[in-house]
């Protein structure tokens, strides 16, 4: 099969960000070994979603992952012109959720096999798939626990992210959590005899708002667009109508932090202002929804030279957005962003790839296996 024919089938599968993807997995493991890989599947903690790992090559010594995320953001925009879940082909173009992100590169990668299988591997090559990369980097700490079970740690990890085959070094760490505080309802017409918990949420929105003005004001890292961490609320809800006190209120709140800073560390403020709620009569939880580090891998590390010589591309330093790279190098793997395709297409309508992009990516690692063979 060739990219293409492997694209078309991945992304027929509707595999969205927190649902089963049991389906998409077994059509991976099945094809996978049919092309002399061993392959595992290991089931999350949510007993419906999987995890897959392959290995093509000697399992003893340390070797290069590829690694990617096999789920994909809704698909419920208004705007698409055909089923996102169908490929679509116009001309060069290739349309359809996940063409850029990611499985685009999950086809390269699977196109590959075949010749991974053909040479002489000094060094492993193995294919690390995970789900719900899309809420937060979920899936993939249980890969990466499972992984050292599987074969010698490896050293290199390739997450095949939408870069335009640039190579990145560093990408920023995210954080978010999700608080709520609960009061009492009543009739607004006494508000003594209620809680407002809107009213008392002001409160840590103020503390969000000071605390994301304080952020630009440093550390920087020119690396990055911004230069600085950041804070945002992104959801809020609560209350029913406009003459009941509301008793519920929630929020979902982001951090993303630059090298060196700690995101789970720049909610702590947020997390201090709920708390002190619960003094004056509400309770309120804080509940961490996800979180991953930033990555920061050495301008001369090996890693580096490697894709610079595979890509003929000098490399990005950074980019603001992040990926389960961080992950992987914080386990003591070094890791690097390089995928076809372009973040811009993503998380939108009318997503798409195109040939010529899928065929120097399968060429990017087909080289890579030449390298290991050497």
């Amino acid at each position: 099969m060739t990219e293409f024919d492997i694209l078309e089938r991945l992304v027929s599968f509707p595999s969205v960000v927190g649902q089963p993807n049991a389906d998409i997995v077994q059509w991976i493991a099945d094809y996978a070994r049919s092309q002399g890989a061993q392959v595992t599947t290991a089931l999350g903690p949510e007993g419906d979603r999987y995890n897959l790992f392959a290995t093509i090559g000697p399992r003893d010594v340390p070797g290069v992952i590829l690694s990617g995320h096999m789920d994909v953001v809704p698909a419920g925009e208004a705007e698409w012109s055909s089923d996102p879940f169908t490929l679509r082909a116009d001309g060069e173009t290739l349309y359809g959720r996940g063409t850029s992100d990611m499985k685009g590169f999950l086809a390269c990668a699977l196109t590959v096999l075949s010749a991974y299988a053909k040479m002489p591997l000094k060094r492993p090559i193995h294919l690390a798939f995970s789900y719900d990369e899309e809420a937060g980097c979920k899936g993939v700490p249980h890969l990466i626990k499972l992984i050292p079970t599987l074969c010698a740690l490896p050293d290199m990890c390739v997450v095949g992210e939408p870069s335009g085959l640039r190579a990145i070094r560093a990408h920023k760490g995210k954080a978010a959590a999700r608080i709520t505080v609960r009061g009492r309802s009543g009739h607004s017409s006494r508000p003594d005899k209620g809680l407002n918990a809107i009213h008392a949420m002001s409160e840590i929105l103020a503390s969000a708002v000071n605390a994301a003005n304080a952020l630009t004001h440093g550390p920087f890292d020119s690396s990055f667009e911004p230069a600085y961490s950041s804070l945002q609320v992104g959801k809020i809800s609560g209350g029913q109508a406009v003459n009941i006190i509301p008793d519920l209120c929630v929020a979902d709140i982001e951090a993303r932090a630059i090298s060196g800073v700690s995101p789970a560390g720049l909610l702590e403020p947020l997390r201090e202002a709920a708390e002190a709620l619960n003094l004056h009569g509400f309770e309120t939880t804080f509940e961490m929804l996800s979180e991953y580090p930033a990555l920061s891998l050495a301008v001369d590390a090996p890693l580096t030279a490697i894709m610079r010589d595979l890509t003929g591309i000098e490399l990005l330093a950074a980019v603001s957005y992040g990926t389960e790279a961080g992950l992987y190098q914080a386990s003591g793997i070094d890791s690097i962003i390089c995928g076809p395709g372009d973040i811009a297409r993503v998380h939108r309508a009318n997503e798409f790839i195109t040939r010529d992009e899928l065929s120097a990516c399968r060429s990017m690692l087909v080289n890579l296996g030449a390298r290991l063979s050497a």
